[in-house]
């Protein structure tokens, strides 16, 4: 694995985390609701199949695995900055190849074969592109 930062793959993710909740609360979460059709009543409330309850998951279950999401990325980015050496500078265009270049494409596969709007895709794909560069900076930081 090389010299993995494990600190800077922690603090990476915990900021990647963060953002995550000021882009889905304070800054797009109405638009995001809108386009999911997620309401904070419907959040709130037991989901119905077939006119039966469904049991959702817990939302503290959600963000855990939302957050072992992105650790996983920073660990994986902080492997390629242990194994590669690359400068700062490199570090960031990494960190913005791995948002822009393989998340943003992956999800935008998923979004077109699920025909999602436009609009859904552009919160998540800058979510995933802007977190991605926070990571890479707190890397260049303890790195």
């Amino acid at each position: 694995m090389g010299n993995v930062n494990f600190t800077a793959v922690f603090l990476g993710a915990a900021a990647f985390f963060g953002l995550g909740v000021l882009w889905y609360t304070v800054l797009l979460g109405g638009a995001w609701g809108r386009l999911t059709g997620i309401s904070d009543e419907m959040a709130n409330r037991a989901n119905t199949l077939g006119g039966r309850p469904m049991r959702r998951n817990p939302t503290w279950l959600v963000m855990l695995l939302v957050f072992a999401f992105e650790l996983l990325i920073s660990l994986t980015l902080g492997h390629q900055y242990a194994m590669t050496g690359p400068s700062d500078r490199a570090k960031m265009m990494i960190a913005f190849g791995y948002g822009a270049m393989l998340l943003t494409p992956a999800i935008g596969i998923m979004y077109l074969l699920q025909m999602r709007p436009g609009k859904l895709f552009a919160i998540d794909a800058g979510y995933l592109t802007i977190g991605t560069v926070l990571m890479g900076a707190i890397h260049c930081w303890l790195d």
